[in-house]
């Protein structure tokens, strides 16, 4: 089941999906959202997360611009033109204000709510935007998580000085990798960028392309949406969780 709770940032109130399976749970994962923000589809994929048996807290990133039923989308977004819509209509504004400097503010705050319904190790994955977040959650935490996983993730190289790939040097988590293939905002020389990232760090990790999987692939509520993409996505990350949070 997925309950609704608020998390307490320097910033504001932040809404966030929680999802708990037993009373016994194996660690607790932190599931950043996509563009796209929270909504049936992201309470489904984290309540699947969560009976493999752990805690699962996706928070609302975008609280400073509005609450998680503001921000939802009003069209089909199955349709090409309105998820087309969509982007072009504030989701990109969003996504170009949650500053480097605002995330050094509310990931804290995102972690310790999660370690108050659980105890044991921690993980964290996300989604396009959210990989980026998940990638800068292990760097600022690297004692506490122990995997990291990015599906469809835009951004994790970039020329900045704090791009999300220097983060992962100092850490000790594994990482999983699934980027979305032909994408604009991880190309295949960016792939490559971070696979030495990583090799450097010298952290156990996965860093490949899913073979014609689009930008968003997980997300069945758009018309990105693949099939083969999101199984293998959960498959993998099951099995990148079962080994290191047993």
């Amino acid at each position: 089941m997925v309950e609704q709770i608020e998390i307490q940032t320097p910033d504001g109130t932040a809404e966030a999906y929680l999802a708990r399976h037993g009373s016994a749970p194996k660690g607790g994962v932190l599931v950043y959202m996509d563009a796209i923000g929270l909504r049936p589809r992201l309470a489904e994929m984290i309540e699947r997360v969560a009976s493999w048996g752990y805690v699962v807290l996706a928070p609302h990133v975008f609280y400073r611009d509005g609450g998680v039923a503001e921000l939802a989308p009003t069209a089909d977004l199955r349709e090409p033109a309105a998820r087309d819509a969509f982007f072009a209509n504030g989701a990109m504004a969003r996504v170009r204000g949650l500053t480097v400097d605002r995330l050094a503010l509310d990931i804290p705050a995102y972690v310790q709510t999660l370690q108050t319904y659980v105890t044991g190790p921690l993980a964290t994955h996300g989604y396009c935007m959210g990989a980026r977040i998940a990638v800068r959650t292990a760097g600022r935490f690297p004692d506490e998580f122990v995997a990291v996983g990015g599906f469809h993730g835009g951004g994790l190289v970039t020329a900045d000085e704090d791009s999300p790939h220097t983060c992962i040097a100092g850490t000790q988590a594994e990482y999983y990798f699934g980027h979305a293939d032909h994408d604009r905002s991880m190309t295949p020389e960016n792939v490559a960028d971070l696979g030495r990232a990583l090799e450097d760090a010298g952290v156990a990790h996965t860093n490949l392309i899913y073979p014609d999987a689009p930008h968003g692939y997980t997300m069945a509520d758009t018309s990105s949406y693949q099939e083969a993409g999101t199984k293998r996505h959960f498959t993998d990350l099951e099995l990148l969780y079962a080994r290191t949070m047993a």
